[in-house]
């Protein structure tokens, strides 16, 4: 598997959910009837939210213009029905990232998570990934600059939710596919600030088994028009780069955490519609991948649960299974009120 992700492998295939018209570079903003321009917080590099847009009477859209990305994104926020922007009151915080090809609407589209959480003291946080962005600043040739998600995510955001929409300082983080990455690589490089981590089906080994880890994420980048060195360089020339990123890497210091890696075999299982094709790529190689992880994690010490149900495709349904499996070691560490 030296080589890129083959055009006739499907996008559900990478995040199963179509979204379109992300890239990795800025999240277009949507057609936003009613929308308020709410400058409530800012951040301290100026990034602000310039529109809210009530969804229902506990789901919050909010545009931000982010100097990070040079660009605006959009945050899905899931809250209590006592919360009350600008109030004393805090909460703590669930983020819940995407993957790749996805966006910020995917979470509620596509699992019952805003029904699964109502009556959860609690913030849920659904932030734009960007369509490749692999939850990371760019290293763009050594050059730096946009899109830097990771500074959005874990500065700006936190700066603004934190500023203007009541978000406390204790935080869990979970995320599927491309943002199962996110989620274990912005804990293991930011020791301290989440409490736990979950990973469904995630890309957790960048470099697994030389060039095959590798080429999947390049493979994605190539399939959707990006320079594949641009998000971490050369593989070979730039390997401490991607070894900053790899939560394989960053065992020791997830270690300190209660985590949870959750994948299937490729194979159809119970979840999986009628007639769904055994996939026989993605779901494989993080199968491996998580494996991996879990006997590194092992090795150094971690709390790590695991869930490899066998029979399930890189797809939606198991995602959500996953995401009410570990929702009691996510939470137990934010002293839910």
């Amino acid at each position: 598997m030296d080589e890129p992700v083959p055009a006739r492998v499907s996008r559900r295939k990478f995040v199963l959910g179509a979204a379109a018209g992300l890239s990795a570079l800025a999240v277009a903003r949507p057609a936003l009837a009613g929308a308020t321009t709410a400058p409530r917080a800012v951040a301290d590099s100026g990034a602000r939210v310039i529109a809210e847009q009530r969804l229902s009477p506990t789901m919050l859209d909010l545009t931000v213009d982010s100097p990070a990305l040079a660009a605006t994104a959009m945050v899905r926020l899931l809250h209590p029905p006592a919360w009350t922007p600008g109030a004393t009151r805090t909460w703590p915080v669930l983020y819940l990232l995407h993957g790749a090809g996805d966006d910020y609407t995917s979470w509620t589209r596509s699992t019952d998570v805003a029904a699964f959480t109502r009556g959860a003291e609690m913030l849920v946080v659904m932030p734009s990934g960007g369509r490749d962005g692999f939850y990371s600043d760019w290293y763009n040739r050594g050059a730096g600059g946009a899109p830097r998600w990771e500074t959005f995510h874990l500065t700006e955001l936190r700066q603004l939710l934190e500023r203007g929409y009541g978000a406390g300082t204790v935080r869990s983080i979970a995320g599927l596919s491309m943002g199962g990455l996110g989620a274990l690589a912005y804990a293991g490089r930011h020791p301290g600030m989440f409490a736990a981590a979950a990973s469904y089906s995630g890309v957790v080994h960048t470099t697994y088994e030389a060039a095959r880890g590798s080429s999947l994420i390049q493979g994605v980048l190539v399939k959707d028009g990006y320079d594949p060195t641009a998000l971490w360089g050369d593989p070979n020339l730039n390997a401490d780069v991607w070894a900053a990123h790899n939560p394989y890497a960053l065992a020791r210091t997830l270690a300190g955490i209660p985590l949870f890696l959750a994948c299937g075999n490729g194979t159809p299982g119970v979840l999986d519609p009628p007639g769904t094709p055994p996939d026989l790529f993605i779901e494989p190689l993080c199968a491996e991948m998580n494996t991996a992880l879990a006997g590194r994690l092992r090795e150094v010490g971690a709390t790590v649960t695991t869930d490899f149900y066998g029979p399930g495709t890189h797809n939606w349904p198991w995602w959500q299974r996953s995401l009410h499996e570990s929702f009691p070691m996510l939470t137990q560490p934010l002293r839910l009120g």
